[in-house]
């Protein structure tokens, strides 16, 4: 009789929480379904390599190489522990069962009981990195902490539950294949069988629950990205990082523009919201939360996902938690559950997603500089979430910060954020003597189309740049030309504040003059105007090759074509712009053509590479005010500052501008100068004392 009830009882308890589990697994996904459908590459070799290499080879959560061990040991504990998860579930119907293993089953015990023991210490580890080191980009209360107790108690239950059936089967004697649970029943020996029987059914069945609970608990927590992380990784935009998804302005049907609702998103958007891990990469390394805007990347997500669940619960009138049966019988219970239904799906209907969920300050704190990206284990996409709200903004609801209007009627009308005559594009030229740079009207044939930017063209400090790029390539025999006046904004900066309409105006009339000439090669000195130039552009018809200055320096000097050879003493903090780093992977570049130069010492600062911290300039904040805590280019000069420089290296114009601003505001413009690599390399072929290189720090 004790067999039939226990057994009546297992599979009760067991199908009703896979019964929820499915429920709440199918509610997320009918969700997700609320959303437009993504129209992605197949790519199916290169998505297999990124889950391997980032689901299975965890390699984004080993980028912290502390939590990346205690995360590696948790996911293939849980998988090696899934096997011996069946066999101890039948151990509760045929006491003493074994896989039919032979030998071989004592080495997977070995395994079993070795993985458990690694699983408890890396829950012993999480607890402490949450609670006792209290690491601030990780949330603490009882909700963090669920998870630990119920692999605390899965784990210890395992042991136990072991232990005390190598007692009621009398086997007491120590096992090295089994150390743990015959050293557990060496202590439990002299409590007899029949007790021992009793103890095996109680921690069986602790386990058995918690297990149960632990699988209904998942998908409704941050631990539905067991699920959802690995089909995230799977169905990413196998685009080029950062490139954005424009919108079709042929379709008449569309009245809205931008992401006003949240069904507004794309399907595989919507999936990033269910595979966040919540644990805090991205806002850890987010320059506007790190100094004290608003947004925060994580948070972000979490409330689209939270908005998402009590919208999608409304709109499908199925309840994320309880299944419809659960009111079967009960008219009552089922008239006051429809009730309550109704006066959510009133509720979230007045809820505005950009305004309500979203504030408008979170999203114009954004430097769109992907750092959240590039630490995010599970891929998700946060920046094309804001600016997809901010196109809502700009597009549909014409609301925008008055910098931005005043910048995105200075390009309408000059084609430069300055609003100064687009005549004098080509004045920049005039500014030395001993350059020669033609436009394409005064050559015949040229290899290079150098398209110069509007900082480059416009700004000052930017024209020297641009003028030191075209001494060099005149000292290495370079053919090239520039559009001169014809040249417009690359619409780069215009397409990130949320203004599509005007990006793809420019974007066609800057192709339509690259087609009239010709352009096979083009060269920028920006790597805002590079990203889109070589991954945006061809989207709407243009084929060339475009390249950033940093690349062509460096294959000049590998060819000799120019030799660096005067010494230029400087101690070089180098400085990692986003678009050029994190969007273009272009790294070692301008180290290597730094360390070309004689005299140059390269100095790191603490966040380099993949990890530097963003300028300020990104995403429309090069034009925007930063109203709220620090300014982010100043936080990043005291950081360049700390390494003691002679020099503030960088290859971007913005940058140049923030960090010049930088040591203006810290008083360290007369000791330390703030170049381009391309004016560096070009003090090492003419010398500082030509008057072309007299620059301001």
């Amino acid at each position: 009789m004790w067999a039939v009830l226990h057994f009546l009882a297992f599979l009760a308890v067991t199908g009703y929480a896979v019964y929820l589990f499915a429920h709440l697994v199918y509610s997320r996904i009918a969700f997700i379904r609320l959303g437009k459908k993504a129209n992605l590459k197949k790519d199916l070799r290169l998505r297999i390599q990124e889950v391997l290499v980032n689901v299975f080879g965890q390699k984004k959560l080993l980028k912290d190489p502390r939590s990346g061990v205690m995360h590696v040991i948790m996911f293939y504990g849980f998988i090696i522990l899934q096997f011996g998860a069946v066999e101890l579930i039948i151990k509760g119907f045929v006491p003493g069962f074994a896989y039919p293993l032979g030998e071989a089953h004592k080495y997977f015990s070995l395994s079993q009981e070795i993985t458990t023991v690694l699983v408890l210490l890396a829950v012993a580890y999480a607890f402490y990195r949450r609670y006792i080191e209290r690491l601030p980009r990780l949330k603490r209360g009882l909700k963090p902490g669920i998870v630990l107790i119920f692999l605390s108690t899965l784990m210890i239950s395992i042991l136990l539950t072991l232990a005390f059936e190598q007692v009621w089967l009398g086997r007491t004697e120590y096992s090295a294949f089994a150390p743990v649970s015959t050293l557990l029943a060496g202590w439990f020996a002299g409590i007899g069988t029949g007790a021992a029987g009793g103890w095996f059914y109680l921690f069986w069945w602790v386990h058995l629950l918690t297990l149960l609970a632990f699988l209904v608990y998942v998908p409704q927590s941050k631990h539905a990205h067991l699920l959802f992380a690995p089909v995230n990784v799977m169905l990413r935009d196998t685009k080029p990082a950062g490139k954005l998804t424009a919108i079709d302005f042929e379709d008449e049907s569309q009245d809205v523009y931008g992401v006003g609702k949240i069904e507004d998103f794309r399907q595989n958007q919507l999936i990033d919201l269910y595979a966040c891990v919540e644990c805090g990469r991205c806002t850890s390394m987010c320059p506007a939360a790190g100094t004290g805007k608003t947004l925060s990347p994580m948070d972000l997500i979490v409330k689209l996902r939270d908005h998402l669940t009590e919208k999608g619960a409304v709109v499908t009138s199925r309840s994320p938690w309880v299944p419809a049966f659960a009111f079967a019988g009960n008219a009552q219970a089922e008239l006051a559950a429809e009730t309550a239904l109704a006066a959510a799906a009133q509720d979230v209907q007045n809820v505005r997603l950009v305004g309500d969920v979203i504030t408008e300050e979170e999203l114009w704190a954004c430097t769109t500089c992907r750092s959240c990206e590039d630490q995010c284990p599970v891929a998700n996409e946060h920046v094309e979430k804001i600016i997809d709200m901010r196109r809502y903004l700009v597009l549909t609801e014409g609301e925008m910060p008055p910098e931005a209007a005043r910048y995105f009627q200075n390009i309408e009308r000059q084609s430069n954020p300055w609003g100064i005559n687009r005549k004098e594009r080509v004045k920049w030229r005039e500014g030395r003597r001993d350059i020669h740079v033609p436009t394409v009207e005064e050559v015949e044939e040229f290899e290079y189309l150098f398209f110069v930017g509007s900082m480059g063209s416009f700004d000052a400090r930017s024209q020297k740049i641009a003028q030191s790029f075209a001494k060099i390539m005149n000292l290495a025999g370079i053919s090239f030309a520039i559009l001169g006046n014809e040249e417009r904004n690359s619409g780069d900066t215009a397409r990130r504040m949320g203004n599509e309409f005007l990006f793809q105006q420019l974007c066609q009339e800057n192709i339509a003059s690259f087609r009239s000439c010709n352009a096979k090669k083009i060269v920028t000195i920006c790597p805002h105007t590079y990203n889109t130039l070589k991954h945006e552009y061809p989207e709407f018809g243009l084929e060339a090759e475009v390249y950033h200055h940093t690349e062509l320096l460096l294959q000049w000097i590998e060819e000799e074509r120019i030799k660096p050879s005067m010494e230029v003493r400087e101690a070089v903090a180098y400085h990692d712009s986003c678009y050029l780093g994190r969007y273009n992977q272009l790294y070692d570049t301008p180290r290597k053509i730094l360390a070309s130069i004689p005299g140059v010492t390269i100095l790191e600062m603490e966040r380099n590479r993949q990890d530097a911290m963003c300028c300020g300039a990104g995403g429309g904040m090069m034009w925007l005010e930063e109203r709220q805590g620090k300014r982010i280019n100043i936080e990043r000069t005291e950081q360049a500052l700390r390494l003691n420089p002679t020099a503030i290296a960088s290859s971007c114009p913005y940058c140049l501008t923030m960090l010049s601003d930088g040591t203006k505001a810290k008083d360290a413009e007369d000791r330390v100068k703030t170049l381009d690599i391309v004016e560096i390399v070009e003090r090492s072929l003419v010398g500082a004392a030509h008057e072309g290189n007299r620059h301001p720090a």
